[in-house]
């Protein structure tokens, strides 16, 4: 899964992006400093990979990961190309979900493009040409569906449907997410429209180093604002986490003291952004390696078989799985599978949080 950092140029999502990745993009003062996107891979962070790590010696603890691209930033007029907007927009259509960020901290020497430090404002400016770009897409599109709906092509009749609702939200001045959550057969159809504003989005507010936890009113702003979109919103000083990123782990310990906090912002990124995309994790666990393995909400365990092999998912057997929480009850597999725990589940199993699983297949 992928998530594209989104936003107008000079709000820090380069700076976000290393300290994300580590990954040395360039970061610098100056309007399309990023103009192909950078891609980098994060770790989300999972203490229940320590609780299994403390009960099941293992050589090797391989978490769950999240690919982040750094896009360039838009403007003003992106939707009609704008600062090479057309490019960047592309871009944005391949993500599977936008992580905005919006400057939130006045003065400093880094220039802000519209010229004042107004988030709502910043908000509105990328919504309007993701909106505008959306709705030019869909009206290119519309008089081939109401040929083919009209010929008698059901598909396309019901496609047609979708459309036509799109693009009087969109007209409405109002993005697509707001019409979520889409219905399961409409959700299967977004995708294939390449429909921006459809994304789910977190906003990420960027503020000053003194305000970690984001107490300010500009970010109060952005609360009430992803409040309303029943969104998510994490507030990071993108230039703090990037001096934490380059510490040692006993220096940042320190440093995270110092601050009042107890992890770096980005810990809690990279989580909101695996929840924004509707993911989560299960776990293997052996003396090679203990994983967290990522799949959808909902997913089957012969699906989760497939996340680690696809001969897994094709011979599926049944799946021995157990939970964290067995685990540190009864201190071992062996004993949970003494105490009758251990449960044998077959295909129609959806998996749960915490879930422990080892798949039997056959070849």
């Amino acid at each position: 899964m992928e998530v594209g950092i989104v936003g107008l140029p000079n709000v820090g999502k380069s700076t976000l992006f290393n300290a994300l990745t580590n990954a040395g993009a360039l970061a610098a003062n100056y309007p399309f400093a990023t103009i192909e996107p950078n891609v980098g891979v994060v770790a989300v962070p999972d203490d229940r990979l320590v609780q299994i790590n403390k009960l099941i010696t293992t050589e090797k603890i391989v978490p769950a990961l999240l690919k982040i691209v750094d896009i360039a930033g838009l403007v003003r007029g992106a939707s009609t190309g704008e600062g090479l907007g057309n490019k960047f927009l592309s871009h944005i259509r391949e993500v599977d979900a936008i992580l905005h960020v919006v400057r939130c901290f006045e003065g400093g020497d880094v220039l802000h493009v519209e010229g004042k430090v107004d988030p709502l404002s910043d908000i509105d400016t990328v919504d309007t040409e993701l909106m505008l770009a959306d709705l030019e897409t869909l009206e290119k599109s519309l008089d081939k569906q109401r040929r083919q709906a009209r010929a008698g092509d059901k598909d396309a009749a019901a496609v047609l449907g979708l459309m036509e609702s799109c693009a009087n939200m969109l007209k409405q001045g109002k993005p697509l997410r707001s019409m979520g959550p889409f219905k399961p057969e409409d959700a299967k159809m977004i995708p294939s429209m390449g429909m921006m504003t459809a994304k789910k989005v977190l906003y990420i507010a960027n503020v000053d180093e003194a305000d970690p936890l984001g107490q300010g009113p500009l970010v109060q702003l952005v609360r009430q604002r992803a409040a309303a979109e029943n969104g998510a919103i994490v507030p990071v000083s993108a230039k703090l986490e990037s001096e934490l990123a380059e510490l040692s782990p006993e220096d940042r310990i320190g440093m995270l003291k110092d601050l009042g906090m107890t992890e770096p912002a980005l810990a809690s990124v990279a989580r909101e952004a695996y929840r924004l995309l509707g993911l989560q994790s299960f776990f293997t666990a052996g003396p090679k390696e203990i994983r967290a393995w990522t799949i959808p909400h909902g997913a089957t365990a012969p699906q989760a078989a497939g996340v680690i092999h696809t001969d897994f998912e094709k011979g599926f057997i049944r799946a021995e799985i157990y939970n964290i929480t067995d685990l540190v009850q009864y201190k071992s597999e062996a004993a949970i599978r003494a105490a009758g725990k251990l449960r044998s589940e077959g295909k129609t199993y959806v998996m749960q949080e915490s879930d422990v699983a080892h798949f039997l297949f056959s070849s």
